[in-house]
């Protein structure tokens, strides 16, 4: 991870879309910087608020590519945001399910947490008859913090103040619009603030203790 004293707009011009950097105690951005630090979506760690390791658990700000994948009763929705996903540049996963008979949502939550939380995709999306289901079993994943969303206000807390890498929503809460707005709003949320960051740790710290 790059560490800077100060950083000014000519070098957050050259940092990577997404880039995660570190900011020496008592350095310094200067305010064009943080303009174009915001646009680039880059994350500036400040020495002593949130470490490297910390940062690390931050979800990745730069989407580019989404597995999704839904129950029978989210089928049409899926497939509405599959096309609205894809006409937004981001590589897509669909993973289905295709048809009209049931199936169970918990291995539908899980063949997406399993994909995001070993890295194939940057975020995930799930959606079942009302997301609440599909956003426990997600979270039985290590690495996954997945969140229900049926507003944008939720959507964004639960990536800037959360940390959310998967979102689960309900076919029968949200119509296609509202779902768009709601898939739009998450995946251009970031997590900035080291003091939020720093809290993922601790999410961390309690699926290690689960296992003991």
């Amino acid at each position: 991870m790059k560490r800077f004293d100060i950083i000014t707009e000519s070098d957050a011009r050259v940092l990577s879309r997404g880039e995660t950097v570190t900011l020496a105690r008592g350095g310094h951005v200067t305010p064009l910087a943080q303009d174009t630090l915001r646009e680039r979506r880059v994350t500036v760690i400040h020495e002593g608020r949130a470490s490297a390791d910390e940062a690390a658990l931050a979800p990745t700000a730069d989407i580019r590519s989404v597995a999704i994948a839904s129950d029978h009763t989210g089928v049409a929705l899926r497939r509405a945001l599959v096309t609205f996903l894809r006409g937004r540049g981001l590589a897509v996963q669909d993973l289905g399910t295709e048809g009209p008979e049931p199936v169970d949502y918990p291995d539908v939550a899980a063949s997406v947490a399993d994909i995001v939380a070993r890295g194939e995709a940057d975020a995930g999306i799930v959606i079942d008859g009302a997301g609440i289901g599909s956003a426990i079993a997600a979270n039985k994943v290590a690495g996954i913090r997945a969140v229900m969303a049926t507003t944008e206000t939720i959507a964004r807390y639960s990536r800037e103040h959360n940390g959310a890498n998967v979102l689960t929503l309900g076919a029968t809460l949200v119509d296609v619009n509202e779902a768009c707005a709601i898939v739009s709003t998450w995946l251009s949320t970031s997590m900035r603030e080291p003091r939020y960051i720093r809290r993922l740790a601790k999410i961390r710290d309690l699926e290690r203790r689960s296992k003991t």
